[in-house]
C-alpha cells in the first residue's frame, strides 16, 4: 500500500509538472496581453510597450516560464499584472466562498448517495428502483446552467422563497446565512448524486450476488449485519472510485454555478484573471484545481484498494 501510494504521488508531481508547462503554453496563446487590456482602444502604441515592458511581458517566453517555474518550486505563485497584488492573496480570497460550498455539497453528497444507492440495490427491479432511477436519470439528462436558471425562476423570481445571487455576500458569512447555499448546493447535487447512487446501486446488487454474501446468509447472519459488514464495504468500491470522478465534474460544476449565483469563488477568479490576462493568477488557480482533482484521484484510489484489498494481490 505505501509503495503504491507514493507511485501515485511521484506520478502527481509528473502530471503537475507537464501541466505547469502546458498551462503557459496555452496562457501565451490568448489574443492580447494585460498590457493592451488595461490601456483603451485609443491608447498609443507607445504607451502599451512600456507597460509591456514594466509587467515583463517583452522578455523572450523561454524565460518567463524559468523565472515563474523557479518561483513555484519556492511556494512563489507570483505578482498578478493587475494591480501589483499577490497572486497568493487572491488564490486565498478566492478559496472562502468555493471551500465552503465543495464541503456542503460533500457532507451531503457522500451520504445520500449511500442511501439511495443501498435503497435501490436492496430492492432492484421494486417500485422504489424504479422511482429513483426514473427521477436520477430525468436529473442526470439536465444540464448545469439548465437546472440553475430553472430553480432561480422558480424559487427566487416567481416565489420569492430563496436568493437567487451572493452579491453582497463574503464567503465568512455563509455558515450563518444557509439560506445562500441551498440554490447552488441544489444544482451540484442534481447530477453528481445521481451516476454516484447508480455506481452504487451495482455494488449492491453484485455483492448481494457474490458467494460470500450467499454463504453468510446460508448460515444465518442477520439482515442489518449482513448489509453493514459484508455488502457495504464492497458495494462502496465502485462508489469511492466514482466519486474521484464526480470530483472532476463537481470542479466543471462549480464553474457554471458561480457564474449564475456571482458567488465570489475560484471559479470567478479565474474568469476574471483570463479576461484581464492576467497570467499568473490563470497559472496559479488553474494548478491548483489540477493539484486537487490529482488528490482526490489518489485518495479513490487508496480507499478502494483499503476497502478491496484483492486489488493489490491481482496486480
Amino acid at each position: 500500500m505505501l509503495r503504491h501510494a507514493l507511485r501515485r504521488v511521484l506520478l502527481a508531481v509528473v502530471q503537475l509538472a507537464c501541466l505547469a508547462v502546458l498551462i503557459f503554453l496555452l496562457t501565451s496563446l490568448l489574443p492580447g496581453d494585460a498590457a493592451e487590456v488595461q490601456f483603451n482602444e485609443q491608447a498609443g502604441l507607445g504607451e502599451v510597450a512600456q507597460l509591456r515592458e514594466q509587467l515583463g511581458l517583452d522578455r523572450p517566453p523561454a524565460e518567463r516560464f524559468a523565472d515563474w517555474a523557479g518561483a513555484l518550486l519556492s511556494g512563489d505563485l507570483g505578482t498578478s499584472l493587475v494591480g501589483g497584488t499577490p497572486v497568493s492573496e487572491i488564490v486565498t480570497g478566492s478559496l472562502t466562498a468555493t471551500v465552503v460550498l465543495a464541503a456542503v455539497t460533500a457532507a451531503l453528497l457522500v451520504p445520500l448517495a449511500m442511501l439511495l444507492g443501498l435503497a435501490m440495490g436492496l430492492r432492484a427491479g421494486g417500485r422504489l428502483d424504479r422511482t429513483i432511477t426514473a427521477v436520477t436519470l430525468a436529473l442526470n439528462s439536465i444540464p448545469d446552467f439548465v437546472l440553475a436558471l430553472a430553480l432561480v425562476a422558480v424559487f427566487s423570481l416567481k416565489l420569492g422563497w430563496l436568493p437567487s445571487t451572493w452579491l453582497g455576500a463574503e464567503g465568512g458569512q455563509l455558515l450563518s446565512r444557509p439560506v445562500l447555499l441551498v440554490l447552488p448546493v441544489a444544482v451540484l447535487l442534481a447530477r453528481t448524486i445521481c451516476t454516484l447512487s447508480r455506481q452504487i446501486r451495482a455494488g449492491t446488487i453484485a455483492a448481494l450476488e457474490a458467494g460470500y454474501t450467499v454463504q453468510a446468509r446460508r448460515l444465518g447472519v442477520p439482515r442489518t449485519r449482513l448489509v453493514l459488514r459484508h455488502v457495504l464495504p464492497n458495494a462502496a468500491v465502485p462508489g469511492v472510485q466514482e466519486l474521484a470522478r464526480t470530483g472532476d465534474q463537481l470542479l466543471g460544476g462549480v464553474l457554471i454555478v458561480e457564474a449564475v449565483f456571482a458567488i465570489p469563488g475560484t471559479a470567478t477568479a479565474l474568469i476574471e484573471a483570463v479576461q484581464s490576462r492576467d497570467v499568473p493568477t490563470v497559472q496559479a488557480l488553474t494548478l491548483l484545481l489540477a493539484a486537487v482533482a490529482l488528490t482526490l484521484n489518489i485518495a479513490a484510489d487508496l480507499v478502494s484498494e483499503r476497502l478491496a484489498p484483492r486489488a493489490e494481490v491481482l496486480r
